[in-house]
């Protein structure tokens, strides 16, 4: 009994938790405190200057990033570039097995000495050596299952260098937060990118994108109404049957 109570007082706490935002659109979350946000307010270090580069003060042209030919790839901390996710696959399995086995073993010992003869009326009544012994089996198996998916996703999401590994490889991190009426739509984008794999248009695809994890879902009233209520995931969960 102590267990029910205890488990009916943590549901009733998750509910009153619940029930503060009822009547409330979902709060947005703050940007304050990101690793987005550290990386962009950091100072950058200062670039170091090649002793065997020439000065290009007197030139006509400039190559810095602010100008007409300059590179506005993202390269540093704290640079922002575009996430271009395209995601548009199909996958089809299907399998087929079947398997069957029969097998029968007889021994019987008819005359042996007589011996058999003399055994069998001493036996209970409808035992006998003829045959001794005699077994036999027989099983069928078969299964059949079949997967059929088919996903397509296309988004577009700005991230930001949160840290330029030793060997020169970035990290990104993104998110985007839209909240219609009362239910707000989030994605989170974040993985590892190449430099040279940043487009002049400072874009890059998914699929170039090491370990990247894209969630894309969202909170509110009707994700609300189309998850199962904690009582019925406790249930599927606990219950054998």
């Amino acid at each position: 009994m102590k267990h029910i109570a205890f488990l009916c007082l943590g549901l009733t706490l998750v509910g009153c938790g619940r029930l503060e935002e009822v009547g409330k659109a979902p709060a947005l979350t703050a940007t304050e405190g990101s690793n987005a946000y550290y990386a962009m307010a950091a100072t950058p270090m200062p670039a170091r200057l090649d002793p065997e580069t020439p000065s290009d003060g007197a030139s006509l042209w400039s190559g810095n990033r602010q100008s007409l030919l300059g590179d506005r790839r993202a390269e540093r901390r704290g640079d922002i570039l575009t996430v271009v996710i395209e995601i548009d696959d199909k996958a089809e399995i299907r399998n087929s097995t079947s398997r069957s086995r029969s097998g029968s073993e007889s021994m019987a010992v008819p005359d042996f000495l007589g011996i058999p003869q003399r055994l069998a009326n001493k036996l209970p009544e409808g035992a006998g050596l003829d045959p001794a012994v005699q077994a036999s089996s027989d099983s069928a198996s078969s299964g059949d299952g079949s997967v059929r998916r088919n996903e397509k996703l296309t988004l577009r999401v700005a991230a930001t260098i949160t840290d330029v590994l030793q060997n020169g490889v970035l990290r990104i991190e993104g998110s985007q937060e839209v909240r219609v009426n009362f239910e707000l739509r989030e994605l989170l984008v974040t993985g590892y990118v190449r430099p040279e794999d940043i487009s002049r248009q400072n874009e890059i695809t998914y699929d170039k994108i090491a370990s990247a994890r894209v969630s894309y879902g969202g909170r509110g009233q009707i994700t609300d109404v189309q998850q199962p209520r904690y009582g019925q995931q406790i249930a599927d969960i606990i219950l054998p049957f």
